[in-house]
């Protein structure tokens, strides 16, 4: 018979994760993602497992906790590797990648010369190269950056040099899942190749360090008028850092904090007008005027670990992708309430964007004061309400364990 003080918390424990399971799977049935509030090794704070930290029993109450307790976010409404949902509202699939050697996308751009092709890399330890893709997801060259390394390449960004026209292409070895493992990251710039072929670029590498300390990060983004860098960091209470306006090779360069960012940001980019820049997250996208000035949250398809966004050229459309052999990139159209805001034409080299009113163009971050780390739901990678029932998962799945073993004893 359990009767003592200790029994009647476990038993709460255990009634807790039931109900909170039972939430759980329906709320996942919409946006559920297996690595949930808690991503890869490491982004949870002091994480040392990859699925730790918060995440959730599959499906419905009672199901087996993945990994260690608290598990992963189970498999609640997603799909197997490389798989997606039906194409609905959300988007429509614009590609498959079918080349066997792209397994872990991670980033993903727009070439800003070529028409039709697109640019992916993989994450860790598959070697500082890129792919050009065609539209029908068939590559059409693979390129090696000379002289680079790549400890954790997590994303990618495309700009146009204002000088030469020529589009100039970054890669951000950024990752630190030991939050301030590294004592400084590295972001690559190379020359857009003017043929698609097979070849080796060279590179020029810039070495950042966060002026508090180390970070995990995924995202990258170039102003289009200023070229100025910015690095998104992937946290519960992440932040956009914006690089110096001239950068060194000589030095490392400090990243300074220019605002909030969503929990758990897997990428970022500009509009190509740089009216405005959107956040990618497991669950949705949501575009920003400025930091802490959303503009509108997008809903994305079910992927299974959404891990790139950038947007298509004429900047009304968002493309985003996941990891996984054969892993897809969807388009999906930005509504009219963020196109609305969008400023006319093309970027202009000799136009550099300055503070304005809604509906104006944004404003590049560093003239942006640093806002406030309060944000609601609406505002939230993912929401507070989903992190609460994470803990509260959590917490009865340690009850039901518990419960399991007294009885059993």
């Amino acid at each position: 018979m359990l009767n003592k003080p200790g029994d009647v918390v476990v038993r709460v424990l255990a009634v807790a994760g039931v109900i909170a399971s039972l939430v759980f799977a329906g709320q996942g049935a919409r946006a559920g993602t297996e690595r949930a509030a808690g991503g890869t090794a490491g982004n949870a704070p002091g994480g040392t497992a990859k699925n730790a930290v918060g995440s959730a029993v599959e499906n419905t109450a009672g199901s087996a906790v993945e990994n260690t307790v608290g598990g992963a976010a189970g498999h609640a409404a997603t799909w197997g590797p490389g798989r997606v949902s039906p194409v609905d509202d959300r988007g429509r699939l614009l590609f498959r990648f079918r080349d066997e050697r792209i397994t872990e996308s991670s980033g993903l751009a727009v070439s800003p010369t070529h028409d039709g092709v697109y640019y992916t890399h993989n994450d860790s330890s598959a070697g500082p190269v890129f792919f050009a893709v065609g539209p029908g997801g068939r590559t059409r060259a693979t390129f090696t950056l000379r002289g680079a390394a790549s400890r954790d390449w997590e994303g990618m960004a495309a700009s146009t040099d204002p000088r030469t026209g020529r589009g100039v292409l970054w890669f951000a070895d950024i990752g630190d899942n030991f939050e301030g493992a590294w004592p400084d990251v590295s972001v690559y710039r190379v020359e857009e190749p003017t043929a698609l072929a097979d070849a080796v670029v060279p590179a020029v590498r810039y070495r950042f360090r966060y002026e508090d300390g180390g970070h995990n990060a995924e995202g990258i983004m170039v102003h289009p008028r200023t070229g100025r860098l910015y690095v998104v960091t992937k946290q519960f209470a992440g932040a956009v850092y914006q690089a110096p306006k001239r950068l060194r090779t000589d030095r490392v360069n400090v990243l300074r904090e220019a605002g909030p960012a969503p929990i758990m940001a897997t990428d970022a980019a500009y509009a190509p007008d740089g009216s405005s820049f959107v956040i990618r997250t497991y669950f949705s996208a949501t575009v920003y005027r400025a930091p802490g000035q959303q503009i509108a949250r997008v809903t994305m398809p079910d992927l299974e670990q959404a891990e790139s966004i950038t947007y298509t050229r004429d900047g009304r459309s968002l493309l985003t992708g996941t990891e996984g052999t054969r892993s897809p990139v969807y388009q999906v159209p930005l509504p009219e309430t963020v196109l609305g805001t969008a400023t006319p034409g093309p970027p202009s080299a000799s136009r550099r964007a300055v503070p304005t009113s809604p509906p104006g163009p944004a404003a590049p971050l560093e003239a942006t004061a640093v806002a406030g780390r309060e944000s609601d739901d609406a505002d939230a990678g993912v929401p507070t309400s989903s992190v609460l029932l994470w803990l509260a998962v959590a917490a009865g799945a340690t009850g039901v364990i518990a419960l399991i073993a007294r009885i059993t004893r």
